[in-house]
């Protein structure tokens, strides 16, 4: 009996392109049926992580139109990487493997076919990795480049040019629910559950419609994320430039006394200045990381739920599944 596949889309504000992605992956997904790649019982699973236009209008009309279609609604807007784990601790609970992607259509959905190729080989992971970056702009291209060899240089084990397009297996997902943080950084979480682990490279395409969910400014903020999540190196940063600093103080004293005996005791303003304005926008600095990280600490203490379900569409041939699955 072929396995059961679930597809996880989070979803915020995309009526624009919903129609034209649940097209593409019904067809999709009927084609790995019909060839006997999957089983019948896979699910195409949108998450609506509290959108405020038409969006989950949408998915119960595709869930009421056809079986292949599941939906899940979140209670309010948690963020993307808390909507995906919503989709795929859910789909876990009925799914024998699971790929995430986005739903504006950049991902190739014909990379899932090798994705499934290389699960029934064996592994429990498979990346979906970008070949190329010809469809960004020089802007983009160079700071997601530069995020992940930051992100690897600060001690983040992250995969070079992958988002969060991947397959996972019942196994891998089962392990990802045992990390508990609420700072989600899901990039940074996968590589580090282990198992089996293969690569599908792939294209990505533009965006079908609608607008980009990840400006400069959440990209920055979700790079930050990531760096404060998995990384003390910042701190260490800090660290070690205070004791550059030290140094350097310690130099200038022996130089203003050396200066002193040889009779040259005028005091530069403009050396104050600088010297002042550099120590203090160091201290701010160093006391905004270090309050970053004592954020975190905070959130992550008070054990707030990660997400809270609203409803959940699915039908009565997964409810069953997943009721002989907890058995």
């Amino acid at each position: 009996m072929s396995d059961i596949l679930y597809i996880v889309v989070p979803c915020y504000n995309e009526e624009e392109v919903l129609q034209e992605t649940a097209s593409r992956l019904r067809h999709k997904l009927a084609s790995l049926i019909e060839s006997g790649a999957v089983s019948e019982k896979s699910r195409i699973l949108f998450v609506n992580d509290g959108s405020k236009d038409r969006t989950f209008e949408i998915i119960e009309s595709l869930h009421k139109t056809c079986k292949l279609f599941a939906g899940l609604s979140l209670s309010r807007n948690r963020g993307h990487q808390n909507a995906l784990l919503a989709g795929l601790l859910t789909a876990k609970n009925y799914a024998d493997a699971v790929i995430s992607m986005d739903a504006d259509l950049q991902d190739d959905i014909d990379a899932v076919d090798e994705m499934i190729k290389k699960y029934k080989e064996g592994c429990d992971i498979v990346y979906g990795v970008r070949s190329k970056r010809k469809t960004d702009s020089f802007l983009k291209r160079f700071t997601a480049e530069g995020f992940y060899r930051l992100m690897n240089f600060l001690g983040a084990n992250t995969i070079y040019n992958h988002a969060d397009y991947r397959l996972m297996s019942k196994r891998a997902l089962e392990a990802l629910e045992n990390y508990k943080e609420v700072n989600l950084f899901l990039r940074g979480i996968v590589p580090l559950i282990g198992f089996k682990t293969d690569i599908v490279y792939y294209e990505r395409h533009e965006r079908f419609a609608g607008e980009s969910k990840y400006p400069l400014k959440k990209m920055l903020a979700f790079a930050f994320e990531g760096i404060t999540s998995f990384s003390v190196k910042p701190i260490r940063f800090i660290t070690m430039l205070g004791f550059f600093i030290t140094l350097v103080s310690v130099g200038m004293f022996v130089y203003t006394l050396v200066r002193y005996f040889q009779g040259n005791t005028e005091v530069g303003w403009a050396s104050l200045i600088i010297s002042l304005w550099a120590i203090g926008g160091l201290t701010l600095l160093s006391i905004g990381i270090i309050g970053e990280y004592i954020g975190k600490i905070y959130l992550e203490v008070k054990g707030r739920p990660r997400f809270i379900i609203d409803k959940l569409l699915l039908d009565e041939e997964s409810e069953v599944k997943a009721e002989e699955s907890s058995k």
